[in-house]
This record gives structure tokens, C-alpha cells and sequence, in this order.
């Protein structure tokens, strides 16, 4: 892989403006498409395969009036008066919600067919509103009327707020603290490189990378439906991979031509050493991030096939677009002899007295103390992660002041919060023939369950072989208790079928979210445990060790249940939670941590190899295990700590000022990075590598056989280029070898050294060879009449 990069590397900076301009087409081509298609990003949390989706898929198809869409209309008297008084008022609304194209029906509060519609203090009344189809079939336009027709509230002194799925919010967008964390990013690139034009090139190419796949993802959104998650999230990764993949790669370019190496070959050099790790840890994202295909989940699917993308962009432009830009700035990236970046490159890991030289001599000679720290600190912020409660957003999660957040607010003050989320139970009632009374009588058996508020009548459809009962807890949609009930309902309906001979189902938005939040509870092990199986097994390919693969899977786990704890923390039990904007904490988005499983795991593995593959290099030139820890570590330590600090200020950016549902996976992945960069990598590795010693190499003969060597730090291109330059000495000979052994194990032949020059007659016959410029004939070895310009060569020399 490190000989086609090196080609590829070469190809680009020597065509730049060709590979520039196909990049510029391409960006303006995909963008371009997005917005000429209007795509729009929608949610849908379906999930096949659950009761709760077969049946609202059956509802869909027998029912469908009772399967679509739903919304809520919160009417509130705030002058105090009963909301009684105001009943005309209310009609009209209810009338003018009923008349809009697309809205199924709108059940007034007085009505006999509403259940509990009004509050108990008698200040506030539900309009409750049916659409035609599912949530992604309603318009814009079909929303703009339905809040259009608050006015005829508010022309009465009527508060009017309207609530439900379908008024999420689903737009995306670049705010001011996403910029200032590309700003802190461009800042750490000039620190790092001491050059503006060095620094822009991570930025430039990062963002270029970015564009294509936000126009990729808004042409999808166009053809199916894509979660307003999965652009912000393809947007963060990509924004940090494709700034830390260049910073890889340039920094490498400009440590070579600091030591006086040509650019051309420089820049090729580069992309195949450092662009093999990048294009080895933009690899392991991918996988893991495709591996949440496994769960079966459709949007959760999308997101991990969008940031998938993104990275796989990010590795593109940083092989081909890099380069080419490498090649327009030419020697202008040399740095300046005596300048700081100059020395900073040029002077031998040995010599250096930098911080992270400092920091790792440090660490290694207090290992015991450095790893027992590491994994007290990580240990101590897991904690919380204990106690981890998942769940999907719901109005609790949208902005304070939004018409969906006031209405959950209301409903929950005036009804309860279960009426935030009531359920749905179905009933095929083609087996009974009381079917009123059955469905009397299975009401009064659901209201006497635990956390029950409101059990509705039993509604059947015209064909009388489905009907419902909505039953609302008296807890909200994400809590414990409303989890506890849906499964008390499905484990009483075996009971229930064989008193009344009709099947039960619990489904309903709130339903489906449960069973999502299940189904990722349940995938979150063997998804866990498949991600550090494929790290184990990648770094054994690449390290050609067992400890090493292994304490770098442990140290993974550690960061990322540790990114867990302070997730829970914040978001769950509020902890500085006004510090970053988290208004109502809760549990968890469901997703979270199987996508930060995902993401951290292919970064951690990224800075893994950067930092150990110098210590590997190291032992194997000198066989000395302690010094190739101090060497390999002082090598890699800058570039890696500005690798993290980049990421840490994009992710975090997204944090303040971040949708509900990006905030707490931008915090995971942000706190993560700096657990896993600056207190695994950069700390519990060269401890444990320390106290390890040459153990940390080993790996069995048997292994070694079975296991394919992967060629990251580009041992194999270094010996590819000694051989062309070899070969370019040898122009002026006929043929020439050096040490060319061939044959096999039982016929070999080897090694031979040979330079023959232009215009010679080789002559072979059985074990010799003879040539000679001026003889014809075949003369044994070491015969008197040999001439002095010819030469023999034994073929069977050992």
C-alpha cells in the first residue's frame, strides 16, 4: 500500500492543477446537485423487526387513521377564566385544523371521543390532531397552516402552542462557536508549524473535503430519509479527520525538507509513510462506523453510512488533493535554516529537551506510578457511566422558547408528563363477537396496572378487526417507570388473549423509542466487544506483537467508558450543565454511545500507531526497548498533541450552541479524545511499553505466519526507493545485480553480485559463466588463456 500511495503522492504534486480542478468540480458538482434538489433533512425512527413496528405497520394498513402522524394543540386560558368559557373559540380552531390538506382529523376537547382533553384546574384544553401519513409524509405547508391557525386563539386571548414529532427541529446549521473552534484549529496548526501557508493546507483541504459531503448527504436527503443527526455528524468528523489527516502528512513533508530532501520526493515520501497511517486509521473508522449497519436500525444506518463518507473523503483529499497542494507551494515550505521549525525537525529525538521528550522520561521512570494514576483518574470519571439511561429526543430535548418545547411544558404542568407520550395498544378483534364489552372489560385490566393516569375507550376500525386503546402513563416518555409499563402490557398479554381471544400489541411513537433504546442497549456489548476484537487483530497485523494490540484495546475501553461517565454526568444528572447550555437533563440519546464507540474507536487507533510505530522502528534499528519508547515517543508526541487538540476544539464547539441531539455525542467525542490522546496514548502507553521491555515485541512464530504484514511506517517503500536510486547507478552497465539470490530452497543460486558493462558477451555453460568484449570463446575458469578483461562466475557459489 505505502508504493501505490508513494505513486499516487507523486502523480499529484506533479499534476496539481489538474488534481486541483477535478477536487473544484467535484465540490461544486455535489453542492450543487443538493441545492437544485432541495433535499431536506427529516426524522423517522422506525425500527423492523420490534412489536412496536409490526404493529404500526399493521395499523398503517388496516387502521390508517389512528397510524399516522400525530400533533397536539395546547389551548390555554391565562386570564384565568375556565377554559369552558372559550368552548366557541376552541370549535373554530378545532374546525380550522380539520380543513387543512394533509390532517386526517382534529378531535375537539368537548368531544365524546377526546379521553382527558381538559385539565383538572380547568385552565387548559388538547386539540388532538391525526395527519394522513407518517411523520416524513408531512409538508411544510401542512405545518405552516396548522400554526397558522393559533390566531384565532390569540384573537381571544387564547395561548395557543402546538407540540408533537413532527415539529422537531430538523434544520442544521454553522453557528458562531463552530467557527471559533476552527479558529482555535487554525491556531494550533500555526503553533505547531510556525507557518501560515503550512497551517492553511489542513484547512483548506479539511473544509474542501467537508463541502463534498454536505452536498453528498443533501442530494441523499432528497431520494430518502436522512436524520437532521447525520449531516451535523458527518460535518464534526469530517471537519476533525480531515484536519488531523493533513497535519500527519505535512508535518512529515516538512521534517523531510528540512533535512534536504527534494519536494517532489518529499511529498511522495510523505503520503506513503504518514498517508499509509492515515489511510489505516481512516479504515478503522469506517469499518466500525459501517459495522452500525449490524443493528439493524434505518437512521442510525444512514448516519454511520454519512460519517462513514466523510472520512473516506478526508483520506482522499489528504492523498491526492494534499499533494497537489504541496505542489503549487513547492519550496516555500521549506523551513528557514536556524528558524525554530528548523531546528525543531532537524534535531535528533535524543537531543531533544522539548516538553513531550521531558514528559516521557518522566513516565518511564515512574511507570508504576504513571499507569496506576492513568487508570485511577479514567476509573474515577467512569463511574457514572453506571448508571447510563437511554432514550430518543422528545420536546424536553428542543429549544427553550420553541412552540414544541412550550407545549411539552405546558401538557406536563397541566396533565402530567405521561400525556406527553401516551401509548398505543392494538387489538385484533376478528376472533371476538362481544367485542365492546371485551374492550371494556381489557381497559379496566390495563388501568389497574402500575403508572397508569388514563385508559381511553376502545376504538375499532369499519372492518372490526383492529381496534385501539390509548393508555397514558403517569410518568414521561423516557423515564424508568413508562420503560417498566410497556413491558408489563406485553408480558400481560398472553393472559389477556386467552381470557378475551384477542391479540395484544403495544406500539406508538413513545413505544418505538423504548424498543430503539432496547435494541442499542442490547447491541452496545457485542458491538463493543467486535470493535476491540478488530483493533486487537488490525494492530497485531501492524505491530507484530501481543501486548501491544492488547494494552491498546484496554486502554480504548478505559477512555471510552470514562467519556461515558462525564457524558452522564452532564447531560443526566446535570453536573455544569449550565455551562454548556443543557436545559433539561435527562437520559441519554439511545444512539450516543455505540456511535462514540464508533468514532473513538478508528481516532484512538490513529494516534495508537503514530506514537508506537516511531517505538517500533526504533527497537527494531537498535534491539533497545527503553530507549525506542524515549525516541519513538519524543518523534511523534508534538504532532499528536496537536492531532488531539484539534480535534478537541471541533468537537467541543458543537457543544454551547449544538442541536439536542449533537450536544452530548460532540461532548463524548471531545472529552474522549483528550482522555484517550493525553492520559491513554500519551501516558499509559509508554508506562506500560516501559515496564513491558522487549516482551512488548513478541509474538509467536506461528502467529507471525498467519498474521499479513502491514506495512504502515513504509519499510517497504524505504527499500523500493534505495532500489531505484540503486538502479539509477547503474545506468551505464549492461546488467548489474547486488546480493540477487534466486531459485528455491533446494535449487538456489546466491548470492551474486555482478556488473557487466556495455557491449560484453556473457557465456553460460553448466556451473560457469564467462563473457569476455573480445572472445567468442568458452573458456573455463582460472585458465591460463583467460583474457584479463574477462570474468567467471561459479553459479553454484554458495
Amino acid at each position: 500500500m505505502a508504493i501505490l500511495l508513494y505513486r499516487l503522492g507523486r502523480f499529484s504534486f506533479r499534476h496539481s492543477w489538474r488534481v486541483l480542478i477535478v477536487w473544484i468540480l467535484l465540490i461544486a458538482g455535489t453542492l450543487g446537485a443538493g441545492i437544485a434538489l432541495g433535499g431536506q433533512t427529516q426524522e423517522s425512527f422506525e425500527i423492523p423487526g420490534t412489536e412496536s413496528q409490526a404493529a404500526l405497520d399493521r395499523l398503517e394498513a388496516v387502521f390508517p387513521s389512528v397510524a399516522g402522524a400525530a400533533a397536539t394543540a395546547v389551548i390555554v386560558d391565562e386570564s384565568g377564566s375556565r377554559i369552558e368559557a372559550s368552548e366557541n373559540v376552541i370549535e373554530r380552531i378545532t374546525s380550522a385544523i380539520d380543513r387543512i390538506d394533509g390532517i386526517d382529523s382534529a378531535v375537539s376537547p368537548f368531544s365524546e371521543y377526546a379521553g382527558k382533553a381538559i385539565s383538572d384546574d380547568h385552565s387548559m384544553a388538547i386539540i388532538r390532531v391525526q395527519f394522513d401519513g407518517v411523520a416524513t409524509d408531512v409538508t411544510e405547508a401542512t405545518l405552516e397552516d396548522l400554526v397558522a391557525t393559533a390566531e384565532i386563539g390569540n384573537d381571544a386571548d387564547l395561548r395557543v402552542e402546538f407540540g408533537g414529532q413532527v415539529f422537531q427541529d430538523t434544520s442544521f446549521g454553522i453557528t458562531v462557536t463552530e467557527v471559533i473552534g476552527v479558529v482555535f484549529a487554525a491556531l494550533v496548526l500555526v503553533i505547531t508549524f510556525g507557518s501560515l501557508l503550512a497551517a492553511g493546507m489542513p484547512l483548506l483541504s479539511a473544509l474542501l473535503g467537508v463541502g463534498i459531503v454536505m452536498g453528498l448527504i443533501t442530494t441523499l436527503s432528497a431520494f430518502t430519509t436522512v436524520s437532521s443527526s447525520a449531516p451535523l455528524l458527518a460535518l464534526m468528523i469530517g471537519l476533525a479527520v480531515g484536519i488531523d489527516y493533513a497535519l500527519f502528512i505535512v508535518s512529515r513533508h516538512r521534517a523531510q525538507l528540512a533535512k534536504g530532501e527534494n519536494p517532489e520526493e518529499s511529498a511522495a515520501m510523505a503520503v506513503g509513510t504518514a498517508g499509509s497511517a492515515v489511510v489505516f486509521a481512516g479504515v478503522t473508522v469506517i469499518i466500525a462506523l459501517l459495522g452500525l449497519l449490524v443493528v439493524g436500525i434505518p437512521f442510525l444506518s444512514v448516519m454511520g453510512i454519512g460519517a462513514a463518507v466523510a472520512v473516506f473523503i478526508a483520506m482522499g483529499v489528504a492523498t491526492t488533493l494534499l499533494p497537489a497542494l504541496l505542489g503549487l507551494a513547492g519550496t516555500r515550505l521549506i523551513p528557514k535554516p536556524g528558524s525554530r521549525a528548523h531546528r525543531r525537525f532537524t534535531v535528533s529525538a535524543n537531543e531533544s529537551k522539548t516538553m513531550g521528550a521531558r514528559w516521557v522520561r518522566g513516565v518511564t521512570r515512574h511507570p508504576w506510578l504513571a499507569s496506576i494514576a492513568v487508570v485511577a483518574v479514567l476509573g474515577t470519571l467512569a463511574i457514572p457511566a453506571a448508571s447510563l439511561q437511554l432514550s430518543l429526543p422528545d420536546g424536553a430535548s428542543e429549544p427553550a422558547g420553541s412552540t414544541q418545547r412550550e407545549a411539552y411544558d405546558l401538557v406536563t404542568e397541566g396533565f402530567g408528563p405521561g400525556y406527553n407520550g401516551p401509548l398505543v395498544v392494538a387489538l385484533d378483534i376478528t376472533q371476538t363477537i362481544d367485542i365492546q364489552d371485551d374492550l371494556e372489560s381489557i381497559a379496566a385490566d390495563l388501568e389497574k396496572l402500575d403508572d397508569v393516569d388514563f385508559v381511553s375507550q376502545g376504538f375499532p376500525d369499519d372492518g372490526l378487526d383492529t381496534a385501539i386503546i390509548q393508555v397514558t402513563p403517569s410518568s414521561s416518555p423516557d423515564s424508568e417507570e413508562t420503560k417498566a409499563l410497556v413491558q408489563t402490557i406485553r408480558d400481560l398479554a398472553p393472559e389477556l388473549e386467552r381470557k378475551y381471544d384477542i391479540q395484544i400489541f403495544v406500539t406508538g411513537t413513545t413505544a418505538i423509542g423504548i424498543d430503539i433504546s432496547n435494541r442499542l442497549s442490547d447491541a452496545l456489548v457485542p458491538f463493543g466487544v467486535i470493535v476491540v476484537g478488530l483493533s486487537i487483530l488490525l494492530l497485531m497485523m501492524v505491530f507484530r506483537s501481543v501486548l501491544v494490540p492488547l494494552k491498546a484495546a484496554a486502554g480504548f475501553l478505559l477512555s471510552v467508558v470514562a467519556s461515558f461517565g462525564v457524558v452522564v454526568a452532564v447531560f443526566q444528572w446535570g453536573w455544569f450543565a449550565d455551562i454548556i447550555g443543557v436545559e433539561n437533563p435527562g437520559p441519554i440519546l439511545s444512539f450516543m454511545p455505540i456511535l462514540l464507540m464508533a468514532v473513538l474507536f478508528g481516532l484512538a487507533m490513529d494516534y495508537e500507531v503514530f506514537l508506537v510505530s516511531g517505538m517500533r522502528e526504533e527497537f527494531v534499528k537498535t534491539g533497545n526497548a527503553a530507549s525506542a519508547v524515549r525516541h519513538g515517543f519524543a518523534s511523534s508526541a508534538r504532532v499528536v498533541t496537536a492531532a488531539a487538540l484539534i480535534m478537541f476544539f471541533v468537537f467541543f464547539a458543537f457543544v454551547p450552541e449544538g442541536s439536542g441531539t449533537i450536544k452530548p455525542i460532540a461532548l463524548g467525542l471531545a472529552v474522549g479524545i483528550a482522555f484517550d490522546a493525553f492520559l491513554v496514548r500519551m501516558t499509559l502507553v509508554p508506562a506500560l511499553m516501559a515496564l513491558f521491555g522487549n516482551a512488548a515485541w513478541w509474538l509467536p512464530a506461528w502467529l507471525s505466519r498467519l498474521l499479513p504484514n502491514v506495512d504502515i511506517e513504509g519499510e517497504q517503500l524505504r527499500e523500493h526507493r534505495h532500489e531505484l536510486d540503486w538502479a539509477g547507478t547503474q545506468t551505464a552497465l549492461a546488467m548489474s545485480s547486488e546480493y540477487l539470490v534466486v531459485g528455491n530452497a533446494e535449487h538456489r543460486l546466491g548470492p551474486i553480485s555482478l556488473a557487466i558493462p556495455r557491449g560484453s558477451l556473457v557465456i553460460a555453460s553448466g556451473e560457469l559463466m564467462m563473457f569476455s568484449p573480445r572472445s567468442q570463446r568458452n573458456v573455463p575458469c582460472a585458465s591460463p588463456r583467460q583474457p584479463a578483461s574477462t570474468r567467471c562466475l561459479n553459479w553454484n557459489a554458495p
